[in-house]
């Protein structure tokens, strides 16, 4: 059977290949054809396992193998593999479902499929799963604690997955409290700047956590710099900071950022998920009226984010 299915969508951060996923997938003996009028169209009879190097340590084409891996005929190795959080998440999932799976927060997972590709193996078992808590919202939060000078209690986190997050956070001046899965945050009366931040892999500092950081630094005493070193462009929200009064200068990769005492509501576009929650937390800071538009970006991350702030005090609202 011929599947066929569209290119992947998401936010516009720039270049977003999946390569490696069909790499992958070839590798495992399925028949791919992705040049057709922006359709991909696969086919196998079977999949077969097999040693399979990343050239980057792709989260998704390693959640992709993994699963493509469970009614593979024999082992299939991911190596270079992506150690994020959910990797591990995923990897307890299969287990829970009976697969033989391991290695997950290492750069080496093996995988013993189940039998054929046509799913002809052994059944999975029946499995009840509770997915961890979403690290990104967790942080976005934080930010917003700091960026207002506020104070919140987040519960249900799991810290150590927000590691790189509390380290810098702490470093502009934040005070944070950890007891078991409650973490509670306090922000300074204004924040510190930070000589260089640089998004990586996990553990290293999450690129989805670039803008709302960027959004804090731009009322931090001092001079700031971030380096973005996964996507080319995810600095959209930088052009909307500045509306709000934000100083920043972008070379390339790198955006440097002078702090100014305050922003300026403004009118302002969400141009993609997390460019959008920094508008939010700019918006908390800000003197004024802040309106932010397309406000479907910032839905596809943050369930009611305006509720959940407006529990917490912000005087925030949806307008319909």
């Amino acid at each position: 059977m011929i599947h066929k299915i569209t290119h992947s969508g998401g936010c516009e951060i720039g270049p977003r290949p999946i390569d490696l996923h069909l790499k992958a997938l070839r590798s495992m003996g399925a028949k791919v054809n992705d040049a057709q009028r922006g359709f991909i169209y696969c086919e196998a009879d079977r999949l077969r396992g097999c040693d399979i190097q990343l050239d980057y340590p792709s989260v998704g084409a390693t959640e992709n193998i993994m699963l493509a891996s469970v009614f593979a005929e024999g082992e299939t190795y991911i190596r270079n593999a992506a150690k994020e959080p959910e990797i591990n998440d995923l990897q307890n999932y299969m287990i829970g479902l009976g697969i033989d799976v391991s290695g997950a927060g290492t750069s080496i997972i093996r995988i013993k499929g189940n039998g054929s590709g046509s799913g002809g193996g052994s059944k999975l078992s029946d499995v009840e799963h509770t997915i961890i808590s979403d690290r990104i919202v967790a942080g976005t939060y934080m930010v917003a604690a700091g960026i207002t000078g506020g104070e919140l209690i987040l519960r249900n986190v799991l810290h150590e997955h927000l590691s790189s997050i509390i380290s810098i956070l702490r470093e502009c001046g934040c005070r944070i409290g950890i007891s078991g899965n409650i973490l509670h945050i306090s922000g300074p009366t204004r924040l510190r700047g930070i000589d260089s931040i640089r998004t990586l892999p996990y553990p290293g500092f999450p690129t989805d956590m670039q803008a709302q950081m960027v959004a804090a630094l731009t009322v931090a005493r001092g001079t700031s710099i971030m380096v973005e070193t996964v996507f080319e462009n995810r600095y959209k929200h930088v052009e909307e900071l500045t509306r709000m009064g934000a100083n920043i200068k972008l070379e390339g990769r790198m955006a440097v950022i002078k702090g100014v005492k305050q922003l300026t509501g403004a009118n302002v576009t969400a141009r993609d998920l997390r460019g959008g929650a920094a508008l939010v937390l700019a918006g908390l800071a800000a003197d004024g009226e802040t309106v932010i538009t397309d406000l479907k970006h910032i839905e596809r991350g943050y369930e009611k984010i305006e509720d959940k702030l407006a529990q917490a005090g912000a005087n925030i609202r949806r307008i319909e």
